[in-house]
């Protein structure tokens, strides 16, 4: 089967193109960067916002993964209308091309940070959410908070709204928090591993109570292969980790694979993911996915990857050194 990937070359793109390439698929990655493109796949460098351009490109293949979107949700909130422009607008041009283009389904990236606008009966009685929540939990818009949520709702929208009016099929997998190698240097696990191999206290915002379903970024990219099922058509799939991880236990675990690190407490962040129990039941039960690899194993991948990576970065070029200055001419008239 052919496949186009949007986001191909990043961090969880790379990690899907490398997947279906070895189930001996057909891959297309479409980026506007080559950073982690597989050479077994094709490139198109395109801006995802080009209709034109991504029609023709998506022409040929039959399933399109769309990741590429604004991730940093530091950067979402610095920046709302790239946000926007990149997630919504995004989303409904990869949707608009693979329309024109003929394609059977579009895979959409999104988030368990939607189940943060979930309500429920206790949440609607003020209670503590505790229940366990899944793919067909209401969501009310006034709880969305964070504008990436907002966003990936968005996305989630546009996607019932093209099967609704084209009879488009497609598959929403919301991700839990995905680590691993290739990630991006901000994100908690990064941050925690390159203090601890510099040398540097680790920070953690707020008292690191709060916790995640960390996944694995390769058992993600699993679930991407098992997708192409007709039993995912037309599903949304919550691909969490199965074990929840507080920010404390993320120190620990780096201080005792890479320590000892010291650490230091620093303000929480404003709107993050306060976390809720979500259930990946839903994926086992239709895809037979579920994730494999243990917390500290993942991170024990991610610093050997790390290491290897700084290992071969060239090193950085002497500055040159300043040209002698000239020796000073002599005074006019002198002998």
């Amino acid at each position: 089967m052919r496949i186009a990937v949007t986001g191909g070359c990043g961090f969880i793109g790379s990690h899907v193109v490398d997947r279906l390439l070895a189930a001996g698929h057909e891959v297309l990655a479409v980026d506007t960067t080559d950073k982690y493109l597989n050479p077994g796949a094709e490139h198109a460098r395109i801006d995802i916002l080009d209709l034109s351009a991504l029609t023709a490109a998506l022409d040929g293949s039959e399933v399109v993964f769309h990741l590429a979107a604004m991730a940093d949700v530091e950067q979402v909130a610095a920046d709302p209308v790239g946000a926007v422009r990149a997630n919504i607008d995004g989303t409904e041009t990869v949707l608009e091309a693979a329309r024109r283009s003929g394609l059977s389904r579009t895979v959409l990236a999104s988030t368990v940070w939607v189940y943060g606008a979930a309500l429920t009966e206790a949440g609607m009685a003020g209670a503590e959410q505790e229940l366990e929540l899944d793919e067909h939990v209401p969501i009310e818009l006034e709880r969305s908070g964070h504008l990436y949520v907002a966003t990936k709702l968005a996305a989630e929208m546009l996607v019932h709204s093209y099967r609704e009016l084209y009879g488009r099929h497609f598959t929403i997998l919301r991700y839990g928090i995905p680590y691993g190698p290739r990630m991006r240097d901000e994100l908690v696990v990064a941050r925690f591993v390159q203090a601890a191999l510099a040398g540097r206290p680790i920070t953690i915002a707020g008292d690191g109570r709060q916790s995640r379903n960390f996944v694995y970024v390769e058992d993600l990219a699993d679930a991407h292969v098992r997708a192409l099922s007709p039993a995912a058509e037309d599903q949304t799939f919550a691909l969490e980790g199965s074990t929840a991880i507080s920010v404390r236990d993320i120190a620990d675990t780096v201080d005792r694979l890479l320590g000892p690190v010291s650490i230091e407490h620093i303000e929480a962040r404003a709107a993050d993911f306060t976390g809720r129990r979500i259930s990946a039941a839903q994926a086992k039960r239709l895809l037979g996915w579920s994730p494999r690899t243990n917390f500290a194993e993942g991170v024990r991948r991610y610093a050997d990857w790390y290491r290897d990576e700084a290992a071969a970065a060239p090193a950085p070029k002497p500055s040159p050194k300043p040209a002698p200055k000239p020796a000073p001419r002599p005074a006019s008239g002198a002998s």
